[in-house]
């Protein structure tokens, strides 16, 4: 972190407007700081990547956008990208990298029944990673897994061309209903930063469950980590957005984020 006072800066990188949910808690706690959302049009979904492939994506992407902004805190608000790229990350660059893990721990803690639903991506389900978190902290509960492919594409749908997926949500209830367990079932994680901006919607098919995701808890982390650090406080900190690859914001997407008081930027 600079030693000279300034308002800091956090990039908040993702594959597409997953990177919305960790900014909202981030913008929530931490008004008066500068948020730069990156969604990375161009490598979306990453859930589908090979690991090797997706890590030096993601690392040079990071890389540009670290040389045209100054940045103070990079968070890579992306469970398929965190349990990949944050090793390589932080041997690369010098400031400090938050990254995403799925809250299996938090979940673990508040389910009584024991069992306990996790929601990802193919790609965070298969990672290594992501086992040792469940051995780690729910080792003594039954662990339901959706690989949900289709449901990140769905919420970019939403975003960029506002249409309603109906029978994705469906879908993944009809996922959780397949387990034996499901009956019981009475948390659910969310282990992709796309999800929670489809919280109602996925709450509508699976009423009665304890929705747990890893925002309040990164931008915990990022406040932490800005503690101790001198920086201008007070006042209203910039949102600003930028799409990365070919493909230009939608009108939709635009007015989406303009709602949500983030201004779209070139980059």
């Amino acid at each position: 972190m600079n030693s000279v006072e300034h308002r800091p800066q956090v990039l908040v990188f993702d594959s597409g407007v997953g990177s919305l949910s960790i900014g909202a808690e981030i913008h929530h706690l931490l008004p008066d700081i500068d948020l730069l959302y990156a969604m990375d049009r161009g490598g979306f979904p990453y859930g589908m990547w090979q690991e090797d492939a997706l890590v030096e994506h993601i690392l040079q992407r990071i890389h540009t956008l670290l040389q045209r902004h100054r940045i103070d805190i990079v968070v890579v608000a992306c469970n398929s990208a965190s349990t990949a790229v944050l090793p390589s990350l932080r041997q690369q660059v010098s400031l400090p990298v938050v990254g995403v893990v799925p809250a299996i721990k938090p979940a673990a803690l508040q389910s009584k029944s024991r069992v306990i639903g996790l929601l990802a991506t193919p790609g965070t389900i298969k990672r290594r990673y992501t086992a040792e978190l469940i051995d780690t902290f729910a080792s003594d509960c039954t662990v339901l897994s959706v690989g949900a492919e289709a449901l990140a594409p769905a919420v970019e749908a939403l975003f960029w061309q506002d249409e309603d997926s109906p029978d994705v949500w469906q879908s993944v209830a009809a996922a959780f209903h397949q387990h034996p367990s499901a009956k019981a079932l009475d948390t659910v994680v969310l282990a992709c930063t796309h999800f929670p901006l489809v919280k109602p919607q996925l709450a509508k098919h699976l009423p009665g469950i304890n929705w747990i995701d890893s925002g309040e808890a990164i931008a915990r982390r990022v406040k932490d980590l800005l503690e101790n650090n001198r920086y201008i406080r007070g006042g209203k900190g910039r949102q600003r957005a930028c799409i990365l690859g070919a493909e230009a914001a939608s009108q939709t997407l635009g007015d989406k984020l303009a709602t949500r008081g983030i201004e779209l930027i070139a980059d």
